[in-house]
């Protein structure tokens, strides 16, 4: 169903957020910067799905895991 409203399959998805995950942790690039980079039109998507995906914004993500 997914891949019938967006076109992309949720592998895709799984894939875009581990790829996320990685460079909020281990660069000190903006959200911003990091979306697109990952292909994102607007970093809002990006957040979007994180939050959906992961439970917290990439902001949140990132205070977390430097805190670690």
């Amino acid at each position: 169903m997914l891949k019938k409203e967006t076109g992309k399959s949720p592998q895709i998805y799984r894939k875009i957020i581990e790829l996320a995950k990685e460079r909020i942790s281990a660069t000190e690039n903006t959200v911003s910067q990091i979306a697109y980079s990952l292909g994102f039109q607007y970093p809002q998507h990006l957040c979007r799905l994180f939050k959906k995906r992961v439970g917290c914004t990439p902001n949140e993500y990132r205070t977390q895991n430097n805190q670690q």
